[in-house]
C-alpha cells in the first residue's frame, strides 16, 4: 500500500498523463486525416483501427483507480513515457523506486 502523500499526487500525475495521452491519440488521428494521399474509406479504416487500439491501451493503463493498483499502474504510465521525470520528484522515493520501468 502507498503512503497517503504518494496516492494524493499520484492522482494528479495520472489525470496529466491521461490528457497527455488523449493529446497523442488526437495529434495521430489528425495526422491520418489530413494525408493527402489515400482514400477516405482507407484513412477511415486506418483512424478506425487506432482508436481502437488507443481504446485497449487506455483501458489497460487508466482503470481502476485504487491505491492496490498505483504501483503497477505508475510503472505502465512511465514504460509509455506519460509521465515527466520532474513530475516524479514528487514522489516519495520509496514509491519512485518501486514504479520504475522494467525494460
Amino acid at each position: 500500500m502507498i503512503k497517503e502523500s504518494d496516492w494524493k499526487k499520484f492522482k494528479d500525475l495520472k489525470e496529466a498523463a491521461l490528457e497527455r495521452f488523449c493529446a497523442e491519440v488526437l495529434d495521430d488521428s489528425s495526422r491520418i486525416i489530413e494525408q493527402s494521399d489515400g482514400s477516405s474509406h482507407s484513412k477511415y479504416l486506418l483512424l478506425y483501427k487506432v482508436i481502437q487500439d488507443a481504446d485497449r491501451t487506455l483501458a489497460s493503463l487508466f482503470e481502476y483507480h485504487s491505491r492496490s493498483k498505483a504501483t503497477i499502474q505508475l510503472m505502465m504510465l512511465r514504460t509509455e513515457g506519460l509521465i515527466k521525470d520532474e513530475e516524479l520528484q514528487e514522489l516519495s522515493e520509496e514509491f519512485r523506486k518501486s514504479t520504475e520501468p522494467l525494460l
